[in-house]
């Protein structure tokens, strides 16, 4: 069982993408991640996600789902075969939305995230997700536990 008290988690110096079409959730994002020492970048679209990772290399990657024009899914398929393609680093992935089916679920696993959360976030669970993913862990052992 994992211990979700975030005092203990350090992502000091990671590299976090957080893509999201929402301003306010984009600068909350940051904010918090910021507070623990997390260098983050922003983008706005797939489109812009995919220009920041052809440049910089996140440790990890925190997607909304529904997105105007292309969601998350598209841009966690997209990277999943450029990781095949040219046979980069695996980068794990969180699936942040306000989607609650279980429909919504499958289908951010199925198309390459390894973390689904729903919004509001539970910050004390977002970080210890962060901290393992980058430690590793099988996303299994990753399930909330409130």
């Amino acid at each position: 069982m994992i211990n979700l008290t975030h005092q203990n988690q350090s992502l000091d110096g990671l590299k976090v993408l957080v893509v999201d079409d929402n301003d306010d959730s984009l600068e909350l994002l940051k904010q918090i991640l910021e507070d623990f020492s997390v260098v983050v970048r922003l983008a706005k679209s797939v489109k812009e996600a995919l220009k920041v990772l052809a440049q910089w290399e996140p440790d990890v990657l925190i997607s909304d789902i529904a997105m105007p024009h292309e969601d998350g899914y598209s841009l966690m398929r997209q990277i999943r075969i450029l990781e095949k393609r040219v046979h980069c680093k695996y980068l794990p992935a969180i699936a942040i939305t306000g989607l609650t089916t279980e429909d919504a679920r499958a289908q951010a696993f199925m198309s390459g995230f390894d973390v689904y959360e729903e919004k509001p976030l539970n910050i004390d669970f977002l970080v210890t997700v962060i901290a393992e993913l980058v430690k590793k862990l099988p996303p299994s052992l990753l399930q909330p536990q409130y």
